[in-house]
């Protein structure tokens, strides 16, 4: 362990949730959540970092019409062992049935245990769009479902599906992302059926349950691709949508029924039921 490490201190002004998405997709390592921001710690120099954070904000701003500020903080700490203070800072979730739990926190009994490291992982459960997901799955999805899981990230999701009993393929475009649920299923004793890099259209099966966490218009460029993937009454998890964009969701599967809408702060879950002869 080297004497010294980088942090990196983030303080948006507003849209504390698009600050974390855009953390977890650039991060090679965790980070911490505060009340206003964010800490990030690394024993690599973290000014690359700061300058796309603040690009990201800029971006942000032109994208929303609105003023986005974000206070960046680096400075270089003695090491004191910053990794195992971090790791208190970790807490479990518990999404019944499902305990989603770091590998240094015990497992919990009578719950389905799923351990994910934060520092491996691109979801832990934490985000209300993984956490909504996760509801969902452990009430549509039943043993023997054949699921599959697109821009998979982590694979938590998957690895919920796969505890439930259901056969289950994943899939995300980021190679980063296929190594993280990789890791995170042998870690957890699980193996899906199948798992790759790429689209969901490099797939032949169809599905009775198909989960797509990402992002409203990614949602709507691959809508008739999931048709295609489920069978009759099957049932799409459709997340990683904010508000404001659902209609344009609802529209893209307007020939779905809509079984139902969780909403967590200012992020939608839909799960919507494939009718007969779509």
């Amino acid at each position: 362990m080297q004497d010294f490490y980088y942090m990196l201190v983030v303080k948006p002004s507003s849209h504390l949730e698009l600050f974390s998405d855009f953390l977890v997709d650039i991060l090679p390592v965790g980070f911490e959540e505060t009340d206003d921001g964010f800490i990030i710690r690394s024993e690599e120099d973290l000014e690359t970092i700061s300058w796309g954070i603040e690009q990201f904000s800029e971006a942000l701003q032109r994208a929303l019409g609105e003023v986005v500020d974000v206070e960046l903080t680096l400075s270089k700490e003695k090491n004191d062992d910053w990794i195992a203070q971090y790791q208190q800072g970790i807490t479990p979730v518990e999404i019944d049935p499902f305990y989603i739990h770091p590998t240094w926190e015990a497992p919990k009994e009578g719950m389905l245990n799923i351990a994910i490291d934060p520092a491996l992982a691109f979801g832990t459960g934490h985000h209300p769009t993984t956490a909504s997901c996760l509801r969902a799955v452990a009430k549509y999805v039943k043993p023997d479902d054949e699921v599959m899981d697109v821009g998979c990230g982590s694979g938590i999701l998957a690895i919920a599906a796969i505890k439930k009993g259901a056969i289950v393929d994943a899939c995300d475009t980021d190679p980063l992302s296929v190594e993280n649920a990789l890791v995170n299923a042998e870690q957890n004793d699980i193996s899906y059926r199948n798992l790759w890099e790429g689209p969901i259209q490099e797939s032949n099966a169809v599905y009775d349950v198909i989960i797509a966490n990402i992002v409203a218009d990614v949602l709507v460029f691959i809508a008739s691709d999931l048709k295609k993937r489920l069978r009759d009454g099957g049932i799409l998890i459709l997340s990683g949508i904010m508000d404001k964009y659902e209609d344009k969701v609802l529209r893209a599967y307007k020939s779905f029924e809509l079984t139902e809408r969780i909403v967590e702060n200012e992020w939608v879950t839909l799960v919507v039921t494939k009718k007969g002869n779509e």
